[in-house]
């Protein structure tokens, strides 16, 4: 993975596609701490009304309903320039695969918010499946096929990270030349710990992002310039340097 660059991206990346953040000053955790109960585990298996909270906020998610952004695009325009880059996010929405970064380029982290499983069998269906049935009446709809506790195929508070995952991220991590901490306040681990990873290893540290985080002494650059701005400038002298590297890397 010679020249590989590597992005760590979190919930900042998102906000210009209509996707609040969680952690920013009008973020979601910030503006009700409360609602963290909506994504935690325990609260969600055992209170049904967490779990109708819950869906109704999936239901009423902007996620479903947002376009990719520059940032998004910029990501997606380097690897098109040949450059060999692997995406890690803690993003649940799909938008860097909607703006064109192969799936198979982008570890999600926490899962995915677009696909539904139950929790007793694992069953898969789609989260606009859900919505239907939510828009149906079923304010808590369960399993059709075991009638087990439904809930999106993303990682709750409380949760393991999917281990095969956190290797592939820590592997890429590890290899990388340049890794760029995009839109992610760097506080959730072990996602933030591979910031270090990256550094330990010789790369290059590239922090975007609003806030100050906790590895800015760490980084070699820090932006805290508008990331629809500052990540497509950034990277545009990576697109025109890309050459002749194998975008397969």
């Amino acid at each position: 993975m010679a020249n590989l660059v590597a992005f760590l991206t979190g919930a900042g990346i998102s906000t210009d596609s209509g996707i609040p953040d969680y952690r920013g000053p009008q973020g979601v955790w910030t503006r009700d701490p409360d609602a963290e109960k909506l994504v935690t585990i325990d609260y969600y298996m055992a209170d049904p009304e967490i779990r109708k909270r819950s869906w109704q906020m999936r239901h009423d998610t902007p996620a479903l309903r947002a376009e990719p952004n520059s940032a998004h695009f910029a990501i997606a325009a380097l690897h098109d320039s040949g450059v060999a880059m692997r995406v890690i996010t803690q993003n649940i929405d799909g938008l860097h695969q909607k703006a064109g970064v192969p799936a198979r380029k982008v570890l999600e982290l926490h899962g995915s918010a677009r696909t539904v499983v139950c929790t007793q069998c694992g069953d898969k269906t789609t989260l606009r499946e859900a919505i239907t049935r939510l828009d149906a009446g079923e304010l808590d709809p369960a399993c059709r096929i075991c009638g087990g506790i439904l809930k999106t195929a993303t990682v709750m508070f409380g949760e393991n990270l999917n281990q095969r995952t956190l290797l592939e991220a820590t592997t890429v991590a590890s290899a990388c030349t340049v890794m760029y901490a995009v839109g992610t306040s760097l506080q959730v681990h072990p996602a933030a710990g591979l910031v270090g990873v990256a550094a330990e290893h010789g790369a290059k540290i590239v922090i975007v992002n609003a806030e100050p985080t906790p590895y800015d002494e760490t980084a070699d650059e820090v932006v805290r310039e508008p990331i629809g701005t500052a990540l497509p400038r950034l990277l545009s002298q990576l697109s025109d340097s890309a050459g002749s590297i194998d975008a397969n890397q």
